[in-house]
């Protein structure tokens, strides 16, 4: 069974009295937009996403609410900003910052961002920031019952992670009336009760690369005059938002790590049974985790626009999600995606019933999947980099019939992948030009037995009336063999000849679609 599907069979199973009870099931997520959010923010997206889509296929109604936390502190600044502009705000809440550009709130302006690209990625949540949410006075309960059982949050910190809090610690971040910092902040005191609860504060910290501004005061904590701290407010947002389901990164599910903080908070400070956990593996990129905050890794919107939406989320949710994903732009990642999603759609055609055919069926949300053919992604990209050649004449002549308007949509959509991914990141050996002018200098180091191949290949293919990339595929191997010349020097010859590189595309197929009087024009050049 996929992955999806236990999960949400295991959590129809547990939550079966609260799916009969409530209108709505609730699944959640959050991202700080602490700067530019990493690509590896979308496998949490994409998790609770598919969750969802599950859910709403079985019956079960639900409701993916997405939180942009722009009430945290401003904690780093990314090396793509200007520091000397930046460091002023660093430990303040990251709503009242400006954005790098236009009228925004800088996490407006990255959050707004990172929402267009979940929605451009096929995935629909329902959007909110928290600093409205403070305001609106949703909080108000929590932070009086979060100060008066000051004690046993304390405690649960203690016994759940190991972590100390003194007898004068008070789980909550006033924002400073004088400075506006946040992370800077302690409480000291509170006093009164319910509503009408003040607490006493000094903005003495060093915390974010920030430091107090040395003013206390009284105020009210209530309507956005401040904030739980994070484990304290996870724990209360499953109350708040009344939470069904939510999962996180390996790095907060470790035992006595943040989730196990916020579900003995929830369960024992706000009395709110924790929503069903489902812990899950990262994306990397190149075997890196990235941060948004310090500006490390790529993007969420320069990785998803390396690809189209189902692409990536195959690239999403096509493993397990105990297992890491590798997402490498710069290596083989998008071709063998490709390859995955064409074997999985020529399997999904033959209406086999598996895991795979029912990934593919998760990452099309648009209604019907439309039968088309489709020409492989590297194949493509070799076409593009050969001006001589018109693009849908050579598919055609790959499909062996003419293309469908599907296919020419398939196609136009490869074309404009192709050459951004090659003009952004492909790997060398994925990237060449067609050398139409004089001969290679490579070529001037051929050896004796090199030569007579290039010369054994020159006359095969005058024999053929027509050229076939499998046939000449099949020719060459054949003609390898007979002259007992190494793999690496009969085949680094012939590349060398038409590209100045040891290496290129699939090597039939390649001559095959090469201008004929210039392939053997060339072949004679190189033989002599």
């Amino acid at each position: 069974m996929f992955w999806a599907d236990t999960i949400v069979e295991d959590f129809i199973q547990e939550r079966k009295k609260t799916i009969d009870t409530k209108e709505s099931v609730v699944i959640r997520d959050e991202k700080t937009p602490s700067g530019r959010v990493h690509v590896g923010s979308m496998r949490g997206v994409a998790v609770h996403g598919a969750l969802s889509r599950v859910l709403s296929e079985k019956g079960v109604k639900n409701t993916y609410l997405y939180e942009i936390n722009d009430f945290d502190a401003f904690d780093a600044i990314p090396d793509y900003l200007d520091a000397k502009k930046y460091t002023p705000f660093l430990g303040k809440p990251l709503y009242i910052i400006p954005a790098p550009e236009g009228d925004e709130s800088y996490a407006q302006y990255f959050g707004n961002e990172f929402a267009r690209i979940i929605e451009a990625s096929g995935f629909t949540p329902e959007f909110y920031y928290s600093s409205e949410v403070y305001k609106a006075g949703r909080y108000n309960e929590a932070i009086i019952t979060a100060l008066e059982k000051a004690s046993l949050i304390r405690k649960i910190y203690k016994e759940t992670s190991g972590a100390v809090k003194t007898e004068d610690w008070f789980p909550l971040m006033v924002v400073c009336e004088k400075c506006s910092g946040v992370a800077v902040t302690r409480v000291t005191s509170f006093e009164g009760g319910g509503e009408d609860i003040t607490v006493q504060y000094i903005c003495d910290q060093e915390a974010s690369g920030a430091v107090g501004c040395g003013h206390e005061g009284k105020i009210s904590p209530f309507n956005g005059n401040a904030k739980l701290p994070w484990k304290v407010e996870w724990g209360a947002k499953f109350k708040i938002f009344e939470v069904d389901l939510e999962g996180e990164g390996k790095d907060h599910a470790t035992k006595g790590g943040a989730r196990d903080v916020a579900n003995r908070i929830s369960q024992e400070v706000f009395g709110y049974v924790p929503p069903f956990d489902v812990p899950y593996e990262f994306l990397l990129i190149g075997d890196r985790k990235m941060s948004s905050s310090k500006g490390t890794g790529a993007s969420a919107r320069d990785v998803a626009s390396l690809v189209p939406p189902q692409i990536f989320q195959l690239a999403l949710l096509g493993k397990n999600i105990k297992r890491a994903i590798n997402f490498d732009p710069e290596g083989d990642t998008i071709p063998i995606l490709y390859d995955q999603y064409d074997a999985l759609a020529e399997k999904y055609a033959t209406g086999v019933a598996d895991d795979e055919t029912r990934l593919f069926e998760l990452i099309h949300t648009q209604g019907d999947i439309p039968s088309r053919f489709l020409p492989r992604f590297s194949q493509v990209v070799f076409l593009v980099q050969m001006p001589h050649i018109d693009i849908e004449e050579e598919v055609i002549r790959i499909k062996g019939s003419s293309l469908t308007n599907e296919d020419k949509k398939e196609l136009s959509e490869r074309v404009t992948y192709a050459r951004q991914w090659i003009e952004r990141c492909a790997p060398e050996r994925y990237v060449f030009e067609l050398q139409t002018g004089s001969v290679p200098l490579g070529c001037k180091g051929y050896s004796d037995i090199q030569k007579s191949a290039l010369g054994r290949v020159l006359e095969a293919i005058k024999k053929m009336k027509k050229l076939d990339g499998q046939e000449l595929h099949t020719t060459l191997h054949e003609i390898r063999k007979e002259m007992e010349i190494e793999p690496k020097e009969f085949f680094s010859a012939l590349y060398i000849a038409f590209l100045g590189k040891e290496s290129g595309p699939k090597i039939g197929w390649f001559l095959s679609v090469l201008d004929r009087d210039f392939l053997e024009t060339r072949l004679e050049e190189v033989s002599i």
